[in-house]
């Protein structure tokens, strides 16, 4: 069990460590930015719905069957409340997962809030990659590499969002890297919560599921409908198969 801890706090950092990946974009163009961009976001799509309907919900499906503590209604109930609970929370703080580079035309909810809903997204996160580990080490990993695809996307955004909203590049950085260090606190409440709840497995993988497949689907899809051309959507279409066919590859390894 010691073991499946550390892997659990080592993936919780290394996601944390994506807030970091913004600086590498500061010498982009918004136009080459956003070419590269559409293309991750895309890519999310594809990965974040793999591993919903090709792992979390297989894996919550197996779990009721073999434990008689949670059944196949309460699994499709979960799927059902993680969608509820992305938009209440998207309501709530004003939440966007927008990947698009900040510019006059494209402006977003600046500094404070922005941090505020990261750090919530990234606490989300954190419990969803710890619940996978304490599931099967596999699917902890295979969830691990869906919330890293799509965080690379978003944790651009972010930074583009406090760079755009005044903030230095030294204290954009910073604090972003703070906001994703809530992937640390998140995976440790879901650890706690474990301890308190035998059920809470049970919930926190099909709720995970829910929450992806709300992602990909009122998030990350929609961004790409903006873009119109074949070649563009060839290029989004490419992405998403990519990420799919990843998560199938990865299922085949594993199996």
């Amino acid at each position: 069990m010691g073991m499946i801890y550390l892997y659990i706090v080592v993936a919780s950092f290394v996601t944390s460590l994506i807030s970091l990946v913004g600086v590498f974009f500061l010498g982009f163009s918004v136009k080459k930015l956003q070419k590269i961009l559409m293309f991750l976001v895309s890519l999310s799509a594809g990965t974040l719905l793999g591993d919903a309907f090709l792992h979390l919900l297989p894996e919550a499906l197996e779990e009721s069957m073999a434990s008689g503590s949670v059944n196949n209604e309460t699994v499709w109930f979960g799927v059902l409340a993680g969608i509820v609970i992305f938009f209440v929370l998207e309501k709530i703080i004003h939440w966007r997962h927008c990947h698009i580079p900040t510019s006059s035309e494209h402006v977003h909810t600046l500094g404070v809030m922005n941090l505020v809903g990261d750090g919530l997204h990234n606490l989300i996160d954190g419990m969803i990659i710890a619940g996978a580990f304490l599931v099967d080490i596999r699917l902890g990993l295979v969830t691990t590499i869906a919330v890293i695809s799509h965080e690379i996307p978003q944790e651009i955004g972010d930074f583009g969002v406090l760079i755009h909203a005044g903030y230095t590049v030294k204290k954009a950085l910073l604090f972003n890297f703070f906001s994703g260090l809530a992937s640390l606190l998140g995976a440790v409440l879901a650890v706690a919560f474990s301890f308190y709840s035998d059920n809470f497995i049970g919930f926190i993988v099909p709720i995970a599921a829910g929450g992806f497949i709300y992602i990909a689907s009122s998030d990350l899809i929609p961004e790409l409908k903006k873009e119109c051309g074949i070649s563009k959507s060839l290029r989004q279409l490419f992405g998403i198969f990519i990420g799919l066919a990843f998560m199938v590859l990865v299922k085949f390894i594993f199996n």
